[in-house]
């Protein structure tokens, strides 16, 4: 699921990322851990999602060449990552959720106006 060799690359276009580093400073162990912290319904998702965006010819009848750039690949990435986060707190969120409903203390809630939405 992750690899952690693309951390490797030397291009002076990501060797000032503070991200890069700190992912860099990281052992492989934390790296797939985290990696592996994604529910399958969350995989799901993601793979669906970028499968749309590329298309989804089935590979058994067809012989399917994606040919893209660096920056739209990187952009890509990016979506997917970012999509994989909300995601997750989606899905942290509904837990929460069943949990406060199971224990009765969010009934008195469920009917009140959920406020402005405040990130």
């Amino acid at each position: 699921m992750f690899n952690p060799e693309f951390l490797t690359t030397d291009n002076e276009a990501i060797s000032g990322n503070t991200l890069i580093q700190y992912l860099q400073e990281q052992s492989p162990e934390v790296l797939q851990r985290v990696a592996r912290s994604a529910s399958g319904d969350i995989q799901d998702i993601i793979r669906h999602n970028v499968q749309g965006l590329l298309g989804m010819l089935p590979g058994e009848q067809f012989e399917v060449k994606i040919q893209t750039n660096r920056d739209n690949l990187a952009g890509l990435l990016a979506s997917a990552m970012m999509t994989g986060y909300f995601l997750r707190q989606m899905e942290q969120r509904m837990e929460l959720d069943s949990s406060l409903l199971g224990s009765g203390e969010l009934d008195a809630d469920l009917d009140a106006d959920p406020g402005e939405l405040r990130l």
